[in-house]
């Protein structure tokens, strides 16, 4: 029975936590070494440069290929980027919709980062919302119109599953029917408006909704409602002006971080989602001192003051508004299951322990010395050996934005010279703007 432990030892056993090994890849971040930090994580997903894929797509490298694809865009590599998106998105998508026997066991028997990682709604939704600015940049509305339709079937799947939809929607949509809009699709973009309203409201996508409702067929009471009393505007062929859409993402979202939480504190937190049972094992294992403590993930408390990005067109500073806040989101979904997570690892621990004191009572149950001393030993090695693979799952895409401002803007016909800034990075973008057309400029500042 306690040899059983051993492959399970060998395959999930003796690697530091995906969080630990990134921080070489944040100092860099830190520091504004935005390709400095391309080339560690290219270490760790053992490629030459950030032209290639890992050849196998698991959990960790997943992420890690996420981590890429944001980085890829603070560094302007659209298609990089795009490729990146793409690759990371079909992994997750499998991991998250899928479930399998061997992980339940392995995350039950040792711990949550054993298991295939399943990202929470802001992650998944994230990919295809940030994804459609690298179309954006490169005025491919066919792609793009391909990336929120993807957004488009999460969104349900999650509003299906979690019955609320995801405060990222409202970018996204927002997004999406900005895409559909230019395509020529009023109606389809109405749509994704109205459902980036059911999550938040800001003045860009408030005006799109404005200026779009005359043209389309579809009409909702949210709709009217976020147009308000003022008239929409006129036509860009009427007034002869084109448009700028400018984005711009900050900061980066709460660390997960190990911890060890006392095994008192992690009973009356836990509490509600245990058994009975759950909780009288741990109760008693506590009390014979056999349970100490519960190795448990958490969020970084700190949060960093964030200024405002600046946007200046022509030299003339224009106003950036936030459009979504990640972080917020993140804290909030972390509270919403921060207690079944605490119940795991405790639930965890209890069979650990109850391994250990399997292996004792057979090696005492031979009768013998001999049998007595292996079965002691043999109990410490199971303990021992099922505490070392007790890792918190500290998995997340650690890139992903703070914060995500944007700007929705109609320029006269012209050269025009952008100048996005924010964390100590800027991005100057001249863009030529003719009667009717549209462009985008976006800065990602992970820092």
């Amino acid at each position: 029975m306690v040899w059983a432990v051993l492959p399970w030892a060998a395959l999930v056993g003796g690697c530091a936590s995906h969080s630990e090994n990134l921080q070489p890849v944040r100092a860099a971040l830190d520091a504004g070494q935005i390709s400095g930090a391309v080339a560690l994580l290219n270490r760790e997903l053992e490629v030459k440069d950030a032209d290639q894929l890992p050849a196998e797509m698991g959990s960790d490298r997943a992420l890690l290929v996420l981590d890429r694809a944001l980085l890829q865009q603070s560094l302007v590599r659209w298609k990089g980027s795009q490729r990146d998106y793409q690759a990371a998105d079909k992994a997750i998508d499998l991991l998250d919709l899928t479930s399998n026997l061997g992980d339940t066991i392995a995350e039950y028997m040792f711990s949550g980062s054993s298991a295939k990682y399943k990202a929470p709604p802001y992650e998944k939704l994230g990919i295809n919302t940030l994804n459609m600015v690298n179309y954006l940049e490169q005025g491919d509305l066919g792609g793009g119109r391909v990336e929120a339709r993807r957004l488009g079937v999460y969104t349900d799947y999650y509003r299906n599953k979690l019955k609320e939809p995801s405060p990222m929607l409202a970018l996204g949509g927002f997004l999406a029917g900005f895409i559909l809009e230019k395509a020529g699709d009023v109606d389809g973009a109405l749509h994704y408006y109205d459902d980036a309203l059911t999550v938040g409201s800001f003045a860009a996508l408030e005006a799109s909704a404005r200026d779009a409702l005359p043209r389309g067929s579809y009409k909702t009471q949210r709709l009217q409602k976020a147009a308000g009393a003022a008239p929409p505007r006129p036509p860009l062929e009427e007034t002869g002006e084109g448009e700028l859409l400018v984005l711009c993402g900050y900061g980066r979202v709460p660390l997960k971080i190990a911890n060890r939480v006392p095994i008192g504190l992690a009973l009356t937190f836990a509490a509600p989602y245990l058994s009975p049972g759950d909780i009288a094992s741990a109760r008693s294992l506590a009390a014979q001192g056999a349970v100490t403590w519960v190795n448990y993930p958490s969020l970084e408390e700190r949060d960093p003051q964030l200024e405002a990005p600046r946007l200046a067109i022509g030299g003339q500073a224009q106003i950036l508004e936030e459009a979504v806040d990640v972080t917020t989101q993140v804290r909030s979904e972390w509270k919403r299951v921060e207690g079944g997570i605490m119940a795991a690892a405790i639930t965890r621990t209890i069979t650990r322990v109850a391994v250990g004191v399997g292996a004792q009572a057979a090696g005492a149950a031979s009768g013998s010395d001999e049998g007595r001393i292996i079965g002691l030993l043999a109990g410490l090695f199971a303990q021992a050996t099922l505490t070392a693979l007790d890792k918190p799952d500290t998995r997340s895409w650690e890139t992903l934005p703070a914060k995500v401002a944007v700007a929705r803007i109609r320029l006269p016909e012209g050269r025009h010279e952008i100048v996005v800034s924010s964390r100590g990075m800027t991005r100057r973008q001249p863009v030529t703007i003719k009667r009717g057309s549209w462009a985008a400029v976006s800065l990602f500042a992970p820092r």
